[in-house]
C-alpha cells in the first residue's frame, strides 16, 4: 500500500510541475485511456492468477 501512496503523490508533484510550467501533462488526456491502462495490468494479473489455479 505504501507503494500506491508514494506513486500517487509522485503523479501529483509530475502533474502539478507540468501545469506549473505550462507543458502539456505526460498522461492519457481523457479517463477512459486511464482505465484501460488498469484494465491491461489487471488482465495480467488475472491470466497469471488462472494459469496457477489450473496447474495446481
Amino acid at each position: 500500500m505504501r507503494d500506491v501512496l508514494m506513486a500517487l503523490i509522485a503523479g501529483l508533484i509530475v502533474g502539478m510541475l507540468f501545469k506549473f510550467l505550462k507543458l502539456p501533462l505526460p498522461a492519457p488526456p481523457v479517463f477512459s485511456a486511464v482505465v484501460g491502462v488498469f484494465g491491461v495490468y489487471f488482465g495480467g494479473i488475472l491470466l497469471d492468477w488462472v494459469l496457477k489455479v489450473i496447474q495446481h
